[in-house]
């Protein structure tokens, strides 16, 4: 697996994985089964393992601690991990939430983040999602207090705009912009990946993949169980994925050219993107985690680079990517 840099002293696997699903949103979970999905990492050459408070309410940082704590200390040395705050869910409510970004809430999560990985020190605390009405400087500061008591050793930001990133990045150093970017999910091109490259910040692209759909194996919206928030998520009604699926018909050429998968060519094309680009595909299956990571090892011919680049100009993608609700805080 080779490495890539988010800042001089924050270096992760190229390719990283999103635990997210191992806790909710995508059908069933069983902690053992997640468990030895995790140890998979270590074989696989993947160290850079990011989670939230709220996933799973607590439960997704309990157990990434829990697969720490049975590595040996050089073993757990090689893995850094990456956590947020800044969304609060009610613990009898499904989905709904709302963002706090008060400074006594940035630190209490810190605190509790800790505890539930069991680590003495964050190697990347993330702001998950912006309040517009919060002062991100306040923010900042916070979070750099954190840096200085050695609590978090780098501070990243979620779904910002490249306004609010410049703003932060002035007070203190960004080392990654967290946001969802993909093949069918491109937002961040015009105004705020221009000044990502320009002050250096690291890019973690989540859902890489598009939540699967670059896979190629899911074209039918009775594929998911009743548990799977993409069941109702606007992309994937079956109207959507039949028109969205020319995406996937464009990429067919490489896929043979290249003689790998879908998501090999859509993982293969963000790392083009940008040297610091480090996605976070997650998976339940130890197959498709082989697969992610060997992405790390395809190079994309130029003229095919430009193929893809172009796409978003001929095929225009239907159907939000969250709703009103999981859209709060994005991009403010």
């Amino acid at each position: 697996m080779h490495t890539r840099h988010l800042s001089l002293d924050l270096n992760v696997s190229t390719i990283g994985y999103g635990a997210m699903g191992l806790s909710e949103f995508y059908g069933d979970t069983d902690d053992n089964t997640s468990l030895k999905l995790l140890s998979k990492l270590i074989e696989h050459g993947i160290n850079f393992i990011d989670t939230a408070d709220q996933y799973g309410r607590g439960h997704n940082e309990r157990l990434i601690g829990h697969f720490l704590a049975k590595l040996d200390n050089q073993t757990r040395q090689q893995f850094k991990i990456a956590t947020k705050c800044g969304i609060e869910r009610n613990p009898d409510a499904a989905y709904a939430r709302k963002i706090n970004n008060h400074p006594d809430y940035i630190v209490r999560s810190c605190h509790e983040s800790l505890q539930r990985l069991g680590v003495e020190k964050i190697d990347l605390f993330y702001l998950h999602r912006v309040d517009k009405n919060a002062d991100i400087e306040e923010s900042m500061h916070c979070l750099s207090r954190l840096v200085q008591e050695g609590k978090i050793g780098h501070i990243g930001l979620c779904e910002v705009s490249a306004a609010t990133l410049q703003k932060a990045h002035a007070v203190f150093p960004v080392t990654a912009l967290q946001t969802e970017y993909s093949l069918w999910t491109r937002d961040i091109e015009a105004t705020i990946l221009p000044v990502v490259k320009s002050l250096g910040i690291g890019l973690v692209p989540y859902s890489p993949l598009g939540r699967g759909f670059l896979t190629g194996k899911y074209l039918n919206n009775t594929d998911f169980a009743d548990g799977d928030f993409r069941k109702n998520n606007a992309r994937f009604q079956q109207q959507n994925i039949d028109h969205n699926r020319q995406l996937l018909n464009a990429i067919t050429p490489l896929t043979d050219k290249y003689q790998c998968t879908y998501g090999q060519i859509a993982l293969a094309w963000l790392l083009a993107q940008y040297e610091k680009t480090v996605p976070i595909p997650g998976t339940k299956n130890d197959k498709y985690l082989a697969e992610n990571a060997a992405a790390a090892n395809i190079r994309l011919d130029a003229s095919d680079l430009t193929v893809l680049d172009n796409m978003q100009s001929d095929i225009i993608i239907k159907g939000s990517r969250y709703t009103d609700e999981g859209m709060k805080g994005i991009n403010v």
